[in-house]
């Protein structure tokens, strides 16, 4: 077998027995198609069975000309878990990357918007077209349900409980849960739903996707990082800002208010509550006060 067909294979393996979404699945395959790229630029031909550790230390130093460390570090993890399906396998004995170390990084602290932040883009979306209306449905709900670009994208007619107070959401890995929708954030995707969406030309298909495009397709999660990234430049927000960012500010928000960490990794659909842990560490200046008002022995 040759380097496609042992990707092909790794892909398989990720998408139905690990569950992996396609997003994650082709991130993956791209760090070993960097290597395969990195191989034949030197004109070295080895197998995936056959590379050696010399190698990719060579490959590594070479990626490491060109990339910062967090993305070195999720390059090495890939071709581990790539190198670690081998063995599952029996096409090979050992894991070549076992020795090599991946760069030391801190936790990113995500960016976050203020509540201002967040009230002005809304306010600068045009709101006299189609678009107006569906994008201001879509930041509502990115924010108001603290949804990933993907979970938004794949929002369906039918996931909608209204009545219930909920959205049912399919994240990674295929999980389902059911977060809550406040009214505003209805009112806001009815108006679409009832007013706007209704007079589209919906393809085959996409005639249960909530959010549309103009043609009547589901759209991308690379058009909703251009609108969101065209309304930050719209009021000068001095912010590198994505998608992502109304989520963080979402379970940020909730943190400051009050909200326990366990019904934030709910909502947010964290597998691990370590992975909300990171949130506590946005606001330490808020923590302090809340230990300072509440505790028992603030005097």
């Amino acid at each position: 077998m040759n380097w496609n067909s042992y990707i092909k294979s790794y892909q398989s393996y990720l998408k139905i027995e690990r569950g992996l979404s396609k997003n994650t699945v082709e991130n993956y395959s791209f760090d070993i198609e960097r290597l395969c790229q990195f191989l034949a630029e030197n004109q070295i031909e080895v197998s995936p069975i056959k590379i050696t550790e010399e190698t990719l230390q060579q490959f590594i130093y070479s990626v490491s000309k060109q990339v910062n460390a967090r993305s070195q570090a999720r390059i090495i993890s890939g071709l581990k878990s790539f190198f670690g399906y081998l063995i599952f396998e029996d096409y090979r004995n050992d894991n070549p990357l076992e020795l090599i170390e991946t760069p030391r990084i801190g936790r990113k602290l995500p960016d976050t918007l203020s509540i201002a932040d967040i009230d002005a883009l809304i306010q600068a979306i045009d709101l006299s077209t189609a678009e107006g209306e569906r994008n201001r449905a879509m930041l509502e709900t990115l924010y108001g349900c603290g949804l990933r670009v993907s979970e938004l994208v794949d929002l369906k007619i039918s996931d909608l409980f209204f009545e219930e107070g909920f959205v049912k959401i399919t994240g990674k890995g295929n999980k389902q849960r059911f977060v809550p929708v406040a009214n505003a954030t209805q009112k806001f995707i009815n108006l679409y739903k009832n007013q706007v969406r209704l007079h589209l030309s919906i393809q085959k298909g996409h005639e249960d996707t909530l959010f549309l495009n103009r043609r009547g397709r589901k759209l991308t999660r690379a058009m909703i990082f251009t609108i969101i990234k065209d309304l930050a430049v719209k009021i000068n927000l001095n912010k590198t800002i994505s998608p992502h960012t109304l989520r963080h500010s979402f379970a940020t928000h909730l943190l400051e208010n009050g909200a326990d960490l366990r019904s934030i990794q709910l909502m947010l659909g964290h597998e691990s509550i370590t992975t909300t842990e990171i949130y506590v560490h946005l606001d330490r200046t808020h923590l302090t006060q809340i230990m300072n008002t509440y505790h028992p022995r603030k005097k």
